[in-house]
């Protein structure tokens, strides 16, 4: 993480991939130590935290991809949710060995490891934050 000369802000660091998730938690900072031991992320970029330890982004590589978190800011009308009606995907070459770290890290696995209809193998998790996480890889042959 670089700093910029001209505030606390960090320098942005490139962003991966062309559909970046943008994800709010309450706790983006302890959020990102999460998955890097659940994702071996990368933490790309982060702004300080806030008097209330808030942060307003942090900058994530996951797998090759950004994924970006912040903090909820409700005085600035973004209130924590809790989150529903989607998953963030990570498309894996051994989805077995994932599933496994992310558990071992502290995620809930909601679906093991399964061969699916569609040829590939299929897991799913759900983080400490109610985020919903689903491993997609090659089948084990």
């Amino acid at each position: 993480m670089t700093e910029s000369p001209s505030s606390n802000a960090p320098q942005t660091a490139p962003v991966k991939g062309s559909a970046v998730p943008y994800i709010t938690v309450g706790g983006a900072l302890a959020a990102a130590q999460l998955y890097r031991r659940a994702f071996d992320a990368t933490i790309a970029s982060a702004y300080p935290p806030d008097a209330q330890g808030r942060t307003m982004h942090v900058h994530l590589y996951i797998n090759g991809s950004s994924v970006m978190l912040s903090d909820a800011f409700p005085e600035h009308g973004h209130a924590l949710q809790t989150p529903a009606g989607f998953s963030v995907v990570l498309m894996v070459t051994d989805v077995d060995a994932w599933h496994r770290r992310a558990v071992e890290a502290g995620l809930v696995s909601t679906m093991a490891p399964t061969d699916m209809f569609w040829g590939d193998r299929y897991a799913a998790l759900r983080d400490t934050y109610g985020v919903v996480w689903g491993l997609n890889g090659p089948q084990v042959k």
